[in-house]
């Protein structure tokens, strides 16, 4: 271990033995109901994480917006459930986090068939970086937060790609354990990938929304949004799929569901 991952863990463990304020507590169950679905040891964990993600991630607000704890408290707790049985270096390349006010204008490089380049401005709700930031529209990410349950989080959509980034490239497979699990994931997702692209082209609808299959990044990112707020539909729909999820994650929302269910 090195010196300066030696102090860095020290410090998440400073931050994480301090008491999480009931105002923080507040806001978590008033925007983020995923939580009741989480195991009272799990709620600790997300806890922890999040008092170390906002202690040690920069938000800034743009275009005026001034930025408060019920934003800091409730983007963390969405990023970190990712986190739960993740590292925490996951998002050591992540420093800061931009919220806007509103959906925001994105210049998007645009290639015709000559070969021509255009710049072609985009509203957009939610942006990963390469470069240690992610940008997000403060009503879609609470609206995301709220509505855990129509598979749409814009939070959970961009953290996804901020996972994946961390192997140096943003392609739809993130940092795994082993070839055997990168033979796997190939196997499962090119075949779910290419699926959804011939449904779309032929016009079928179905669970993954057809965004998902303009890039195998764009596909990670919405299955991950799926995954944690359809869990059941996707597993019935597409069972290797939520496997090789359950897999990276670590995480199985379909069987919390249903022990959420059969506690009441």
């Amino acid at each position: 271990m090195d010196v300066l991952h030696f102090f860095r863990e020290r410090r998440r463990k400073a931050v994480a033995q301090q008491p999480f304020p009931a105002a923080w507590t507040a806001i978590v169950a008033r925007n983020v109901p995923y939580v009741r679905k989480l195991h009272p040891d799990e709620r600790k964990r997300l806890e922890s994480l999040i008092q170390i993600f906002i202690a040690e991630k920069n938000f800034e607000g743009c275009d005026g917006l001034v930025v408060t704890d019920e934003m800091r408290v409730t983007i963390a707790a969405q990023a970190c459930l990712l986190l739960l049985n993740l590292p925490m270096a996951s998002y050591d390349r992540l420093s800061s986090i931009l919220i806007y006010p509103d959906a925001f204008s994105y210049a998007e490089e645009i290639h015709d068939e000559a070969g021509l380049v255009t710049l072609e401005d985009e509203p957009v709700n939610g942006l990963a970086s390469d470069e240690g930031a992610i940008a997000l529209s403060w009503p879609d990410a609470l609206a995301g937060a709220q509505q855990c349950g129509d598979g749409e989080n814009v939070i959970l959509h961009e953290f996804a790609h901020q996972l994946d980034e961390l192997d140096d490239a943003m392609d739809g497979a993130p940092a795994l354990q082993n070839r055997t699990q990168y033979r796997a994931w190939a196997r499962v997702l090119s075949a779910e990938y290419e699926r959804l692209q011939r449904e779309v082209t032929q016009g079928i609808s179905g669970l993954i929304d057809p965004y998902a299959a303009t890039h195998p990044a764009e596909f990670f990112a919405v299955v991950t949004e799926l995954f944690f707020e359809r869990p059941h539909e996707l597993k019935s729909e597409h069972p290797a799929l939520y496997d090789e999820m359950q897999q990276y994650y670590c995480q199985d929302p379909a069987g919390r569901v249903e022990n959420e269910a059969t506690d009441r």
